[in-house]
């Protein structure tokens, strides 16, 4: 077996059986370079040496964790879902429930896929927009697989689809440019107009998950209970009692303030200080709670940042045994000159690859150099090449337990701790999404 594949199927059955996803990681990584002939010496310097490069991330999610708790802590997350709630009468098990479930889900879906292409936040907004909304979302008995979901497909699907923003970056700089100068000996070419085209239908596949996860897999209520983020002198709806109308004007700079400040200057860590540090002087909360206040966000998203942190040490491993070539090259042999089957199982061992590297714009470099030879020798045209490298490049950002598709939606849905990585965010995308990915990405292939 594949030491790649090994290592995966490792991680993967440890987290379905509740191991704690740090723990399967680095198990996964020991046994993946092990069984690879690499020294332990050497799996753990790779190990080691892959960990900062998750490090800058898990920190922007502790800030922002941050930011999100002294949110709560200032009551006005707990005054706007109360006002809610009463003028829906969410209480009254009113019928309007699904209309206003559909309009919060529709609310998210927006701010995900603006946050890929129009403000290129990322994953900044899920820890402070998702936290505030738990409250509603209890009282709709909303099923935070949906929200999940929903969350994910709006910051995986718009980037592969839409050439603007990260989108640019996946479909032009990456996918475009990877693929021309990988092929650029047997004389492939491909322009920008084709390569949003060769991806709609993978993408139509996602669409098909989304639907089905909203309206049929995932429309039962759920019933969560209602837990505060943040304790201290007050609780927040105490808190929420005695705030000021400019204090409210101060919150809602410290909103915009973050997004502005990370747009400037690129950094997650310096807009969710800038948020924290206006909040601390606006007297939303007594000035000794502060180090608490910081510290219990930070907490909040600790789980979060020491997986991102100990997924890249697992990437660097993976690489560093130098079996993802292998691993296309014996997946050769079986193929034959079926053009079907061949599709099939570059798009497997794409799923493989990106869940071990955990992410689809580190994959495709890799993806390309290796898929775009192979899949000219197999007759594919130009774009059914590039539905191939994109689908294989993409699949495993959803569906991942290290993906940070799959852990941004976590860090928010979580923020209470009713919310299970693997159970509630991974399994459900995988299911909807990477499946579907691989059926379309398929059909792609073979009718472009």
């Amino acid at each position: 077996m594949n030491a790649v594949v090994l290592a995966i199927l490792v991680m993967v059955t440890l987290s379905l059986a509740r191991i704690s996803v740090v723990f399967a990681l680095i198990i996964a990584s020991l046994v993946g370079g092990l069984y690879a002939g690499l020294p332990l010496s050497e799996v753990l310097d790779a190990f080691n040496d892959g960990l900062g490069n998750g490090a800058t991330i898990a920190l922007s999610y502790a800030v922002l964790g941050a930011f999100a708790v002294a949110l709560s802590r200032s009551g006005v997350t707990e005054l706007l879902a109360d006002r809610t709630i009463h003028r829906l009468g969410l209480d009254n098990n009113d019928r309007r429930h699904r209309s206003v479930v559909l309009t919060l889900l529709g609310a998210l879906l927006a701010a995900a896929i603006s946050s890929q292409n129009l403000i290129p936040v990322h994953i900044a907004f899920i820890p402070v927009l998702v936290p505030p909304l738990l409250k509603l979302m209890n009282h709709l008995q909303l099923d935070r697989r949906a929200v999940a979901c929903v969350i994910t497909f709006g910051i995986t699907a718009p980037y592969m689809l839409l050439p603007v923003g990260f989108g640019s970056i996946f479909l032009n700089d990456l996918l475009l440019g990877n693929i021309n100068e990988a092929g650029a000996e047997q004389g492939l070419a491909v322009d920008a107009g084709m390569v949003p085209l060769a991806m709609g239908i993978p993408i139509s596949g996602m669409l098909l998950g989304l639907i089905i996860a909203v309206f049929f897999s995932y429309r039962r209520q759920r019933v969560y209970e209602d837990r505060d983020l943040a304790h201290g002198d007050e609780r927040p709806a105490q808190a929420a009692q005695h705030l000021a109308t400019w204090q409210m004007l101060v919150l809602a700079v410290a909103l915009v303030g973050t997004v502005v400040i990370q747009l400037l200057t690129d950094s997650m860590v310096l807009g969710g200080l800038f948020g924290f540090a206006l909040l601390s002087v606006s007297g939303v909360f007594r000035w000794h709670e502060q180090d608490d206040i910081f510290t219990e966000g930070m907490r909040m998203m600790a789980l979060v940042g020491f997986i991102m942190i100990t997924a890249a040490g697992f990437a660097s491993v993976m690489q560093e045994t130098g079996q993802v070539e292998t691993l296309v090259a014996s997946s050769t042999e079986v193929i034959g000159d079926n053009r079907g089957l061949a599709a099939l199982i570059m798009l497997l061992v794409g799923l493989f690859i990106t869940m071990g590297i955990g992410s689809s714009f580190s994959t495709i470099p890799i993806i390309a150099s290796l898929y775009v030879p192979l899949a000219l020798n197999f007759g594919f045209s130009p774009m059914a090449t590039v539905a191939l490298v994109g689908t294989a490049a993409a699949l495993g950002d959803a569906g991942s337990p290290a993906s940070d598709s799959t852990l941004g939606p976590t860090a928010g849905l979580n923020a209470d701790g009713q919310h299970d990585h693997i159970w509630d965010s991974v399994v459900p995308t995988f299911l909807h999404y990477n499946i579907p990915l691989i059926i379309f990405g398929w059909l792609a292939a073979m009718v472009l």
